[in-house]
């Protein structure tokens, strides 16, 4: 198996057929023909189902994570909740306190409306899921890790063992992580999940997500007739455009660890911040599970909790220059968010947080003006 560097790069070495093109084309066509004995032994029926935009993309991210198989989906959220729909009304799950809020409100809501009893734990300590597992019923554990927004570090596998022991399945939402620094599957997990809107794209030009899976079976084969019933499909474009920005995922992956690195360990202890929640920290709660699990770096993504509280964060955000104010995370731009602000009521993100999406642009540049932004807004005086 080649290096995940070269994995991106070549997107596994594909040359276009007919034109000997290093670039695919792309893919628009929503229908194939049949055979003149009415079979479909190039595979195709119908874009719903199958589309070959998808390919190329798919088995990167299977190379990638070290899977078998990969779909990909709409966005990360249909990925997401295609994992607990191809499960059964009456099943048992367990999930993180601290996890994407729109998937937790989603579980909270409109999963349990649909008959799926759902336990929400401190999952960054391996006791609280032990305890949370019912043996025989829990059907399947969902991880985020690091978990955003407050970056907590779960033991992928540590619950994998308390997954299988009861006889469910555990699936890991890996989008911070990246397949560059943790490969759930390799620790033991079932599926992997990535929002590749984030991280696997990189350029804030696709919305788009995919599930890895470790091996083929019937439980897979529900996720796939999600999908398809679902029409929860990408576009032919959207998945040239994330091949695309695959090919660069390592060095944008370490770009942005690296930043994060330099800019958490410079405000750590900072006057004007009250604490820097970040995996690569030595005082970080999660570190050393962090540390064995994530190889190379701990991730473009960190928060910092303001001095002054809410009103001095939220001026501090309406200072920054090179720092954009927007959603999401995972770009090549840097971009902060009050996700307090986002998220509403019941949110874990304390008032006084800021969301810090590293980009890659030089940290030097980025440090000055998260300075001259707390300094503005009079944080900590």
């Amino acid at each position: 198996m080649y290096k995940p560097d070269t994995i991106a790069a070549q997107a596994l070495g594909w040359i276009e057929p007919t034109t000997r093109a290093i670039v695919p084309p792309i893919h628009t066509a929503t229908t194939f023909e049949r055979d003149p004995d009415n079979q479909y032994r190039s595979g195709r029926v119908y874009v719903r189902a199958d589309n070959p935009a998808f390919d190329q993309a798919e088995q990167v991210v299977t190379a990638l994570e070290h899977g078998t198989e990969t779909l990909l989906f709409a966005s990360g959220m249909a990925a997401a909740t295609a994992v607990f729909q191809a499960l059964a009304p009456g099943d048992h799950v367990v999930a993180p306190k601290v996890m994407y809020w729109a998937l937790r409100s989603w579980l909270a809501g409109y999963a349990a409306e649909w008959g799926l009893k759902v336990d929400f734990v401190d999952a960054d300590n391996v006791d609280a899921v032990r305890r949370a597992v019912r043996p025989g019923e829990t059907k399947l554990v969902w991880l985020e890790t690091p978990a955003n927004p407050l970056w907590c570090i779960s033991d992928i596998a540590a619950a994998a063992d308390i997954a299988h022991r009861a006889g469910a399945r555990l699936a890991v939402d890996s989008t911070v992580a990246t397949p560059i620094l943790t490969r759930p599957l390799t620790l033991g997990a079932d599926i992997v999940m990535h929002a590749a809107t984030k991280y696997l794209n990189g350029h804030s030009d696709v919305c788009a997500g995919t599930l890895t899976v470790a091996r083929l079976d019937g439980y897979w084969q529900r996720v796939k007739a999600v999908r398809k019933g679902n029409g929860a499909i990408l576009g032919s474009f959207e998945a040239w455009l994330l091949l695309r920005g695959l090919r660069t995922l390592p060095l944008r992956v370490r770009a942005a660890s690296a930043a994060a690195m330099r800019i958490a360990a410079h405000f750590r202890g900072h006057r004007r911040i009250a604490d820097v929640l970040y995996p690569g920290l030595t005082n970080f709660p999660g570190h050393e599970v962090a540390a064995r699990q994530m190889a190379g770096g701990f991730g473009g993504m960190m928060s910092i909790r303001v001095a002054g509280g809410a009103a001095a964060a939220i001026a501090t955000a309406a200072q920054l220059k090179i720092w954009k104010r927007a959603t999401s995370l995972g770009g090549v731009e840097s971009l902060v968010e009050h996700r307090a602000s986002i998220e509403g009521p019941g949110t874990p993100a304390p008032g006084d947080l800021l969301r810090l999406s590293v980009g890659i642009e030089d940290a030097g540049d980025l440090i000055e003006d998260l300075e001259l932004a707390l300094a503005g807004a009079g944080a900590g005086d």
